[in-house]
């Protein structure tokens, strides 16, 4: 029996779409093991153009780190750099880069790690998605069996060929689950989206105390010692005075609280406002995790819809039209199911809020239950105290699309050259052994879809090990 992986618990990430042991491993061990390569939308180059275009490779940056650089450098706004989405810190990255200011002045930009290769001048803009998706090219290593022991080579290969078989089979050519990773939910404690449910039901107390003091996994003592402190003994000069300093969010709700004892939404607003808005993207993401997972494990097909899906169009990025979702109805399923089949069309799973429209019948149950096994099935998602973090919900596509995929042996590398994960060597509920395989992954995803969701299907180790 596998151990319990309380991040995956915590933002719904259980569940494969077949009934196969995994290949194990772990991504990052080096940079270099994982590459991305935008697929750029065209721009028109244009020698008058206003914009400077450049392509830009970056090493273990960052994607809004670098830009903040860039525009010191370069003595501009951050709102005068575009680009079409953030990319892994820990990776290799390649894309193209929109640029508000002189072709000469940013050939002339330095900075470590970064190569800035300028391809002219345009009069285009490129705006968050406008890209047609991303290259993969990624290494899993030390690939192990369920109980640690290593995984030979062809053992490894022979695993990967029967999940992909097994996958065509379920969800059928190039498809998997559109599951929603933990980069969505933030770095560290696996708290936003349980804060989120507070927010969305006005429990403004227990959403800043939570973000404050829940414990989380493997956290230094300093920083178990002050929130224990705060779950045992409230809101203290005590306990601020033992979070560290680099706690900057939290020392700000509690400095808040000691100068206005009862004003819980006062102190929820010292988070940013990003970081309050992902608080119910979070929570709005389990859902669709969760309902992803419902039907996995009550065999109903996420890629053939059913009486009473909403199915929704696909654009030529792979993208889904949320406005043209239409509910099936039994004379219909027959046309929208081969839609399905060609591409066209997908089956959607909730992002719920104010306005989400739900399925009905069998899926629709599905749905209601999830929500109701959240405690929100009441909710109204209206925050009035905050009303910009009330959102009207959306649908997703419950599959994804994949291409070009093709997985070989690769050597394995020099232990110098390897990150501290691999230095420290497998945990107790690891599933890595560094004599395991080396397999090198290679595929195509559109935008909006993980690269480490569709390896999480073939690897089934903990989401710590992505």
């Amino acid at each position: 029996m596998q151990p319990t992986d309380t991040l995956a618990e915590a933002i719904g990430l259980v569940g494969y779409a077949t009934d196969d042991t995994g290949i194990g491993g772990v991504l990052k061990s080096r940079v270099a093991d994982f590459r991305v390569d935008e697929i750029a939308t065209k721009i028109t180059l244009n020698p008058k153009g206003r914009f400077t275009v450049a392509k830009v490779t970056l090493t273990n940056w960052e994607t809004n780190r670098f830009c903040n650089n860039l525009s010191k450098k370069l003595g501009i706004s951050r709102n005068r750099i575009f680009f079409a989405g953030t990319k892994d810190k820990r990776a290799v990255t390649s894309q193209l880069f929109v640029i508000d200011a002189p072709q000469s002045k940013v050939a002339d930009v330095e900075i470590n790690d970064v190569v800035i290769e300028v391809l002219g001048r345009t009069h285009q803009k490129i705006g968050f998605g406008n890209h047609r998706g991303n290259r993969f090219t990624i290494v899993v290593r030390g690939c192990a069996h369920p109980d640690g022991s290593p995984m030979t080579e062809d053992e490894a290969l022979d695993e990967v060929e029967t999940i992909k078989s097994n996958m065509v089979q379920m969800l059928g050519e190039g498809r998997a689950p559109n599951w929603i990773g933990p980069q969505r939910f933030g770095s560290g404690r696996a708290i936003t989206a349980e804060v989120g449910a507070r927010v969305v039901q006005e429990r403004w107390e227990d959403a800043a105390l939570t973000y404050i003091a829940k414990e989380g996994a493997d956290e230094k003592d300093t920083v178990a010692a002050f929130r224990a402190h705060v779950r045992e003994h409230g809101i203290t000069e005590e306990g601020l005075a033992l979070a560290p300093d680099w706690l900057g969010f939290e020392r700000r709700m509690v400095e808040h609280l000691l100068k206005n004892p009862e004003d819980f939404i006062g102190a929820f607003r010292k988070l940013p406002n990003n970081l309050q808005l992902m608080t119910v993207h979070a929570l709005q993401s389990v859902v669709f995790n969760r309902s992803l997972k419902k039907r996995l494990e009550n065999g109903l097909s996420i890629t053939t819809p059913v009486t009473g899906d909403l199915v929704g169009r696909l654009d030529e990025k792979g993208q889904l039209a949320v406005s043209s979702c239409v509910t099936v109805e039994d004379r219909t399923a027959p046309r929208i199911g081969r839609n399905c089949d060609l591409g066209r069309l997908t089956v959607t799973g909730p992002l719920p809020g104010r306005d989400i429209r739900t399925c009905e019948g069998i899926p629709g149950e599905f749905e209601q239950s999830v929500l109701e096994e959240m405690e929100l099935a009441e909710t109204s998602w209206m925050v009035e105290a905050i009303p910009r973090l009330t959102t009207s919900g959306t649908r997703r596509s419950l599959t994804t699309s994949f291409s070009d995929f093709s997985v070989e042996v690769t050597p394995k590398a020099a232990e110098e050259t390897l990150g501290e994960r691999w230095n420290q060597g497998p945990g107790e509920n690891s599933r890595w052994h560094p004599d395991g395989a080396c397999l090198k992954f290679r595929f195509t995803l559109p935008s909006g879809s993980y690269a480490t969701i569709l390896l999480r299907e073939y690897m089934r180790g903990p989401l710590n090990q992505l």
